[in-house]
């Protein structure tokens, strides 16, 4: 079996690596020549039997893929859903529904398919022009609202409002803007703020039959800019009341964006006892580590995503209803809180010699200049702390907390 992996970045990395451990192999495709560096770092095209570009010609693209027998087309990365659905609609290969392919990655369309679906989304709107944001602001009666790009991820230029010069000021700072992946702002959603404990959810489906490989429950802060930012997040018992309401919610949410094979991430906020969509992604979910989560939970969404691909059994037979993590687990967005050039990554060191650090990933370089933390591109990493005691994983988070607050990743301007 060869796999496609469009934009194959991110934890599209990992994916490739458990796929050529298993023997398949893999032809990578870039959506764009270029995506920023936050994104393609690290990135080996070796690891591919190709690497081609994506150059308008569809037709051109699809022949070539099919001459190297590709059997299936996965978005490695946001930046690749459209075309990963395009791809795998010309080749009849695995994919999902072509007809909704918009819905899965625009905000504000997806948002009406969902809400037509009976199913629960703020109230909110798209527009191309600041004026009629804030006169839809004022007549709808929003209140708290969020302002955010309309296609765009990992907190990009999402604003918390609550006064109409507040909606046109975010609404301004998004238009100027370009998005996560470097595209130009063409929309902006205005969105009213649902309150409530957050939640991402990452699954993988196969011929429109669902099920979660990962649940898990965010905490976020507000940024110095009015932005929030990640905090850290961790595993959800997916036995519990709360994770069966999540996961039938999100499963209903799949399948009326026409999401039938292959991985998802979504972003709910679990309102009272009803789950409200954020947004839903037809790719993996990002900043992992698979095999450390499999090493505590069981099951991660790349390894079942693998067993989907190469055991239809397995997947049929897997029950995401009653996972239990075997250590108290803590995902970490490092933030650094004073602008300026990284001098070395003697920081890192620090950290790696707490005793529950189990993983770190930096995103930085010795030489770079790194901004205030205000969104995913300028945290200087993730890391993940695992502990049976659940009190020296929080002394230990509290202490990494501690040292942000001098100047820790950077010497400060």
């Amino acid at each position: 079996m060869v796999i496609a992996i469009v934009d194959g970045h991110a934890t599209g990395r990992l994916l490739v690596e458990r796929l050529r451990r298993e023997g398949r192999r893999c032809v990578h495709v870039r959506s764009v020549p270029d995506l920023p560096q936050f994104f393609v770092r690290g990135f080996r095209p070796d690891d591919y039997e190709a690497d081609l570009t994506y150059d308008g010609d569809l037709g051109e693209l699809a022949a070539r893929l099919k001459d190297f027998g590709v059997a299936q087309v996965l978005a490695g990365m946001e930046s690749g859903v459209v075309l990963t659905d395009q791809l795998n609609n010309v080749l009849g290969t695995p994919g999902n529904q072509i007809e909704t392919t918009h819905a899965r990655r625009d905000k504000s369309a997806m948002a009406a398919v969902v809400r037509a679906a009976g199913l629960a989304v703020p109230r909110g709107r798209t527009f191309v022009s600041v004026d009629d944001a804030v006169d839809w602001y004022r007549t709808s009666r929003l209140g708290a609202a969020v302002v955010k790009p309309v296609q765009s991820g990992g907190t990009d230029n999402v604003r918390f409002c609550g006064t109409a010069e507040e909606v046109r000021a975010a609404c301004g700072e998004v238009f100027r803007a370009r998005n996560i992946f470097g595209e130009p702002n063409t929309g902006v959603l205005v969105q009213e703020r649902v309150h409530g404990d957050e939640y991402y959810v990452n699954t993988v489906s196969r011929h429109g039959t669902h099920r979660v490989a990962e649940m898990w429950r965010y905490t976020k802060r507000m940024g110095s800019a009015g932005a929030p930012i990640y905090d850290y997040d961790e595993p959800v018992d997916q036995a519990t009341p709360a994770a069966a309401a999540i996961r039938s919610y999100v499963g209903d949410v799949l399948t009326a964006l026409g999401i039938v094979n292959g991985p998802a991430h979504t972003e709910l906020i679990l309102a009272g006892s009803q789950p409200v969509l954020i947004e839903t992604g037809a790719r993996l979910g990002g900043g992992t580590n698979p095999a450390l989560v499999e090493r505590i939970g069981g099951m991660s969404q790349t390894a079942l995503l693998v067993t989907t691909l190469t055991d239809a059994a397995a997947f049929r037979a897997f029950d995401d209803r009653s996972g239990r993590w075997s250590q108290h687990l803590r995902h970490v967005e490092l933030i650094n809180r004073h602008g300026g050039v990284v001098r070395s990554l003697a920081w890192a060191d620090r950290i790696r010699a707490l005793p529950t650090v189990a993983d770190l990933v930096t995103t930085v370089t010795p030489g770079s200049r790194l901004a205030e933390t205000n969104d995913l591109t300028s945290s200087p990493g993730y890391l993940y702390l695992a502990s049976a005691d659940a009190s020296a994983l929080l002394d230990d988070y509290a202490r990494i907390r501690a040292w942000e607050e001098e100047p820790f990743y950077t010497a400060a301007d």
